[in-house]
């Protein structure tokens, strides 16, 4: 991803008259992002883009819209209001719903990425006259977000800016106070946008019917008690309540779920956990940004997760990854980001797919 982002930057720079529309949501990073685009000669406009979000939640759209204008008028840049609250239903929150009530686990900023910030937005942003977008995503360094980014192809990063992209989040805040921003002491947004504060779990008992179930241990005695097992993620350890635990025993995680029995497996021996962990899955919605030159990669199968050796390979038109050893807590629907280490430190992201299965 770093070569499309560098040549892009170089190339734009010194064109000051090209038009770029940024996203601004109310956050430090995409406002000290539009104040660097103003710097380096562009025609900036700010656009705030209205999501849905669900009615049984406090309201907060208006809030980070009039951050996001205070960033506009601080900068003196022109000020735009975008409602994507249909496309943003339909095209990332159904569809969420649709893979969880299926048994798997999808990525809504994956989604929100791909339909939303580089889809419908660019393709108004575009119409409206703009030769470029720009978000305050950063693809480097302590924050890097290229996880979420993965589904970007080469035609979208020639139309994309992101101008905070390497650099620190220190270095961020530093620049928006001396852009003099309203936000520079803003704290970030955690979660999911349109969630807020309430848990995947809850917000998910609002559109899928579900009704407590049994925990059972890997012999597949009933040990406890669960609110419904589509609401559970591969992995995880909070939600369920385990009958006469030993506090000494060590925490369970899930290790498998059956929603026809509306049953999940437990476990809290790391050994019986390692044993049940696939080391082969099957691939889907595979995009590539810089397709690898040989099998062997680095993948990340969940955010700020660790960078772990992976072998591809092209079965039957599948294209599959194996590990070298079994990987805990992996998520079918869960996105696999590829990525190739370079100098300085620096992984560039290759591309990512989907995990589809899990293979023998």
């Amino acid at each position: 991803m770093q070569g499309h982002l560098m040549n892009i930057k170089q190339t734009s720079r010194s064109i000051c008259d090209k038009r770029v529309f940024i996203g601004l949501s109310g956050g430090v990073d995409s406002a000290v992002s539009a104040g660097l685009l103003k710097q380096q000669g562009y025609d900036v406009t700010g656009v705030f883009i209205k999501v849905w979000q669900p009615d049984f939640l406090p309201c907060s759209w208006r809030d980070e819209r009039r951050d996001a204008m205070r960033v506009a008028i601080a900068l003196n840049i022109p000020f735009l209001f975008f409602d994507f609250e249909k496309e943003y239903k339909k095209g990332v929150v159904d569809k969420m719903i649709s893979e969880y009530k299926a048994g798997r686990t999808p990525n809504p900023d994956v989604l929100c990425n791909r339909e939303i910030k580089f889809g419908a937005f660019w393709k108004k942003a575009k119409a409206m006259g703009a030769d470029y977008i720009a978000t305050g995503h950063y693809w480097s360094g302590e924050k890097n977000q290229s996880y979420f980014l993965w589904t970007l192809t080469p035609e979208d990063l020639s139309h994309t800016l992101f101008p905070v992209g390497n650099m620190e989040k220190s270095e961020v805040r530093k620049l928006a106070k001396k852009f003099n921003l309203p936000v520079s002491e803003k704290k970030d947004s955690q979660g999911v946008c349109f969630i807020g504060e309430v848990t995947m779990e809850e917000f998910l008992s609002h559109f899928i019917e579900t009704k407590p179930g049994k925990v059972l241990d890997i012999s597949g005695k009933v040990i406890g008690t669960h609110q419904g097992a589509v609401l559970y993620t591969i992995g995880e350890r909070h939600g369920f309540d385990i009958e006469k635990k030993n506090p000494e025993a060590g925490a369970y995680y899930t290790v498998s779920k059956n929603l026809k029995a509306n049953t999940i497996t437990v476990s809290n021996s790391l050994q019986e956990i390692s044993t049940l962990s696939p080391t082969k899955v099957s691939l889907t919605k595979v995009n590539w940004i810089t397709e690898p030159k040989i099998p062997e990669v680095l993948a990340q199968i969940r955010y700020r997760g660790e960078k772990i050796p992976v072998t591809l390979a092209l079965t039957s038109k599948k294209l599959t990854a194996e590990f070298p050893k079994p990987i805990r807590g992996l998520s079918l629907g869960q996105s696999i980001v590829f990525y190739v280490d370079l100098e300085n430190n620096y992984s560039q992201c290759l591309g990512g797919a989907v995990m589809d299965k899990v293979l023998e």
